[in-house]
């Protein structure tokens, strides 16, 4: 069960960066990391830190799918870990 806990808290600062690292691109006017990555790191088990870090560095903060589609899957994924620790 650490391996999970590991690799939940690893996957959650890892999207929480890429969504700082594309902010700073973005400003910058470099290449960006793709819309489907950010997603995919998301629904790997990082809504959470994908939706701080998009608040933190107020990213994507405009587009409504990722405005209302982080948060949701963030609560999706934390209703699952919850019952998973409480009921396994």
């Amino acid at each position: 069960m650490a391996a999970v806990y590991g690799y939940i808290f690893v996957v959650n600062i890892v999207a929480f960066a890429m969504m700082g690292i594309d902010k700073k691109r973005a400003r910058n006017g470099e290449f960006r990391i793709r819309e489907r990555s950010l997603w995919l790191a998301a629904l790997a088990g990082g809504a959470v830190g994908a939706t701080f870090g998009m608040n933190f560095f107020r990213h994507k903060t405009k587009h409504t799918t990722f405005r209302f589609g982080f948060p949701f899957l963030a609560l999706l994924e934390t209703t699952l870990i919850l019952y998973l620790v409480l009921f396994y």
